[in-house]
């Protein structure tokens, strides 16, 4: 039987199904000049895979108390995307390199505060020692795959903000609220992954 960071590497390799694009912040059409940036999307291998989720610190400048996947900027020395999610993820919650399989990315994310964000998707061991930052992540916590895949459970909502209608997806969970870009990488890689995982959602 093959193990889940296989089947996962096969799906990203055939590449996205077609279909509508997810809900974006920003036209990819005619971005303007956006910050590379990158997040980790830790698939938990387990019988019953989980995928992992920080919550940003309140303190944080943008984004307090949010949802997020660890991630952030690229530095200068950042080789490329896989290297800044992995790095960003290693500072941001104690996940050494050496525990995540990279098996793709996701299509990237334009945002409205200015960032070109890409999903780096890794398989992860079960039950791992995680620290996070004191700083930068208030809690870490985990929800099951098929959840999160569900598509009833994608909401699709909208928020007046800078006087425009903008719309924005958000996936009920009980202890968190997972909405905007998190919640819209989940939906936008929802497809591929129930394919690589055989879910029901």
């Amino acid at each position: 039987m093959t193990s889940l960071a296989e089947r996962l590497r096969q799906r990203f390799a055939e590449g996205f199904p077609e279909g509508e694009p997810v809900l974006r912040e920003r036209s990819l059409n005619h971005p303007p000049r956006l910050t590379d940036a990158a997040v980790l999307v830790p698939i938990i291998d387990a019988p019953e895979p989980r995928l992992l989720l920080t919550v940003r610190d309140a303190a944080l400048r943008s984004h307090a108390g949010q949802v997020a996947f660890p991630g952030g900027r690229l530095d200068p020395g950042d080789a490329n995307a896989v290297a800044g999610a992995l790095r960003e993820a290693a500072e941001e919650i104690g996940l050494r390199p050496e525990y995540v399989e990279v098996v793709g990315t996701g299509r990237q994310y334009a945002t409205i505060t200015g960032y070109m964000v890409t999903p780096v998707v890794g398989v992860i061991p079960p039950d791992l020692e995680l620290t996070p930052h004191q700083a930068e992540v208030a809690a870490i916590f985990e929800v099951p795959l098929d959840h999160l895949l569900a598509e009833f459970n994608h909401l699709r909502k909208s928020i007046r903000f800078d006087g425009a209608e903008r719309q924005y997806y958000e996936i009920p969970w009980p202890e968190h609220r997972i909405w905007g870009v998190t919640a819209a990488m989940i939906v936008e890689l929802a497809p591929l992954l129930r394919e690589a995982i055989g879910s029901r959602a």
